[in-house]
């Protein structure tokens, strides 16, 4: 119960991080950078020791590592634009609801039954993630929803690829957090190549702001995955179960914490939209607590 739990507040948090970047002049990707690079400190400081070595590169999960690693970059980026741009009510719900992807593969690799509350929880996720994303205004109307919908799609995949990462290449607690550092590395080469370009074209100035921002997501960042790898181990729920419970914590959550700290708008349409992804996910959920 522990892993789940703070697997939701820690999302949370990375969330209102998020949304306070325009506030203090944030760069969202010198921050993110640093990020990374502070989440395999992180990482490293709580196995207590640098887990890296020549030969990780003939272990099973490194291929998955490196993929993970530019998911994670990809994702996190497309979060805080979108964070910034619609909303955290919003990115939340196009995020979590991206849980019907992993549903769905679930049935194929794990062989986990397809009954009648998973179905109904997928077919309700797409008008949800619709009616949470559509905008009224005709001026870049196609932009605003093409992001939302490229974060449910990306979000889900990788949600797919850490279940099935976990399932069958990660045995144990220490293999997991070494896992989790792995990733977060790949992740920080990516965006230290990239940025460095950025910064040789004169078009990024790196500034002291930012990585104090990098610093206060990292944190939160690397326990994020790793309790979320832990919680998907445990023996609490099945991890087609543990996904959507964990997502309809973090969407609650984060719909509370933006209409009190942020005083964010929540109109009709994004209400019916909150009150649907709700409903998918509990049928989801109740499907999976039945068996």
């Amino acid at each position: 119960m522990f892993y789940l739990i703070a697997t939701i507040l820690l999302n949370v948090v990375i969330s209102a991080i998020f949304k306070v970047f325009p506030r203090f002049k944030i760069d969202a990707l010198q921050a993110i950078v640093v990020n990374y690079c502070v989440c395999v400190v992180t990482g490293s400081l709580f196995i207590g020791r640098l887990p890296f070595r020549a030969s990780a590169v003939g272990e099973p999960w490194f291929l998955w590592a490196l993929l993970m690693g530019a998911s994670f970059i990809s994702i996190f980026n497309l979060i805080a634009y979108c964070t910034r741009t619609d909303g955290i009510t919003t990115t939340t719900i196009a995020n979590k609801l991206s849980l019907v992807i992993p549903v769905v593969f679930s049935v194929f690799l794990f062989h986990e039954p397809f009954g009648w509350g998973k179905a109904a929880g997928v077919l309700l996720a797409f008008p949800a993630v619709y009616l949470t994303t559509r905008v009224k205004e005709d001026n870049g109307k196609m932009q605003r929803l093409f992001f939302p919908v490229l974060l449910f799609v990306g979000s889900g995949l990788l949600d797919t690829v850490v279940n099935y990462v976990q399932h069958n290449l990660l045995a144990g607690d220490e293999l997991q957090a070494t896992f989790t550092i792995y990733c977060f590395a790949v992740a920080g080469v990516i965006g230290i190549l990239f940025l460095s370009i950025m910064v040789m074209m004169g078009k990024v100035q790196l500034h002291a702001r930012n990585i104090i921002a990098g610093i206060c997501v990292g944190i939160p960042n690397y326990f994020s995955i790793y309790f979320l790898i832990r919680a998907l181990n445990s023996n609490l729920l099945t991890s087609s179960a543990a996904i959507p419970v964990i997502n309809i914590g973090v969407l609650v959550a984060s719909t509370v914490t933006a209409l009190i700290v942020f005083r964010e708008k929540v109109n009709a349409q994004r209400i019916i939209g909150l009150v649907l992804s709700i409903v998918a996910i509990l049928l989801i959920t109740y499907a999976e607590l039945k068996k």
